[in-house]
């Protein structure tokens, strides 16, 4: 089981424990890429939980509160190459604004670098995602490319698809060391 900390957070593999969190974090996911995690009952969520208890470890982390273990959001990653890894996240509403985000996400980054093996990062971003974009930001990742109408989630009231625009931030390892040096 992989388990670390930060000053306020511990980062985890999921546990049972936490498919009420699970819930409450994907039963009406505020960002349209997670539509697809959307789930509508406790039952959707116990097997989430146990779903990415299973993934290859280190890709499916949830983020809990130190003081209580309570969970508040998830960080993942998925291998797109040999030293190339795909970064995401999502933090229950309650829990924004404290930068609880920001904690994890500098732990989860360096953990990709400095145990995966990661030599590039990056993180597809819903153009109007303005919380993630600037924690994109924040972590040292800059904007490398803007797809138009790249992508869609939802559909309008016609059922006609609508194409969101996906920004793409990345960092390199030696980047990230030279900023944390």
């Amino acid at each position: 089981m992989l388990r670390w900390e930060t000053p306020r957070l511990v980062l985890r593999t999921f546990e049972e424990k936490d498919a009420p969190a699970l819930l409450a974090l994907f039963h009406r996911p505020q960002v349209h890429c997670f539509r697809e995690e959307r789930l509508e009952d406790f039952g959707e969520a116990l097997a989430g939980v146990r779903r990415k208890s299973r993934e290859r470890e280190g890709t499916q982390l949830a983020v809990c509160l130190k003081e209580s273990d309570g969970m508040i959001g998830n960080v993942f990653s998925r291998q797109e190459g040999p030293d190339t890894w795909s970064v995401g996240w999502a933090f229950d509403r309650r829990f924004q604004g404290r930068g609880y985000a920001g904690e994890a996400a500098r732990a989860y980054v360096d953990f990709l670098f400095s145990c995966k093996g990661a030599r590039r990062i990056f993180a597809y971003v819903e153009e109007d995602n303005l919380p993630s974009r600037r924690l994109c930001e924040r972590l040292g990742m800059r904007q490398e490319a803007r797809f138009e109408e790249f992508i869609s989630f939802v559909k309008d009231e016609q059922g006609r698809p609508v194409y969101e625009n996906t920004l793409v931030y990345a960092v390199l390892k030696k980047e990230w060391k030279a900023a944390s040096s």
